[in-house]
């Protein structure tokens, strides 16, 4: 548990957990299984690699909360894991029911969050790992089926991984400007990033609107506004489980199949 945990399991379980419901809209069960799981595998490699490159901060601060950090895991045992999740993630990718194509535009978005975490974390360019990353996933499943992604899945994708990307700093903001981290968020602060983490998810929402025509998702897009009122702490959860909502309204209101028009 204390590895999984190293991986940020939260997060991780609930991008694998979508990734399973977009997969079954063109797929059934065996091979949706098959490309959560992948993309599981692939979020453990984000997962581990951020802890890893955190870690030396992580101890200047003594979060003993961290598994690495307390002593009770090993940096070397995050390392092997993390190989061992790559190799999966690869093989699975390429060869796995996402195909050729669909394969390396997932492992673009595995390889998007690994940048972040070693280099776009503390650039101007922050977001763009996320917005990348938050566009592949769903670009890579319906490629598995050589449908080409629609502009506003795309679109959509990515706005979510902006508004996740803002969301999610803010409840570390002091400590990562004391730590000279100066990502965007980090550079316009946590009341604007907080605003912009609202202005994406409303967006993404309108978007939607459009191509379902449910006004429970605009609905989702409006009650991002508490994001502005709840404890930064919890930001990034609420903005995870509007995603959530979201992803399940989308695939509601299209119970045959998505609508590929842009």
């Amino acid at each position: 548990m204390r590895l999984l945990r190293t991986s940020h399991l939260g997060p991780t379980l609930l991008v694998s957990f979508v990734s399973f419901l977009l997969a079954l809209r063109f797929w059934w069960e065996g091979p949706s299984y098959v490309i959560a799981f992948t993309v599981f595998c692939g979020q453990l490699v984000v997962g581990w690699t951020n802890d890893l490159v955190d870690l030396p901060l992580d101890q200047k601060e003594g979060r003993t909360n961290k598994p690495m950090v307390d002593g009770k895991l090993s940096p070397t045992t995050v390392k092997r894991a993390t190989w061992v999740a790559l190799v999966f993630v690869t093989l699975f990718s390429l060869f796995g029911p996402m195909g050729i194509i669909g394969g390396f535009v997932h492992l673009l978005g595995v390889g998007s969050g690994v940048a972040y975490n070693f280099y776009f974390k503390s650039n101007q360019l922050s977001f763009l790992p996320y917005a990348i990353s938050f566009a592949a996933l769903p670009a890579s499943i319906t490629l598995s089926r050589n449908v080409t992604p629609p502009l506003w899945l795309l679109i959509c994708g990515a706005g979510l991984g902006i508004a996740a990307h803002f969301a999610n700093v803010v409840k570390d903001m002091d400590r990562d400007r004391a730590a000279g981290i100066a990502g965007l968020p980090q550079i316009i602060g946590t009341r604007a990033s907080s605003l912009t983490a609202v202005l994406a998810l409303f967006a993404v929402s309108i978007q939607l609107f459009f191509v379902t025509q449910s006004s429970i998702i605009l609905l989702f897009g409006i009650s991002g506004l508490l994001l502005l009122f709840l404890p930064t702490k919890f930001r990034f959860i609420a903005v995870m489980a509007l995603a959530l909502l979201d992803v399940i309204a989308l695939l509601s209101a299209m119970p045959v199949s998505l609508n590929y028009a842009t």
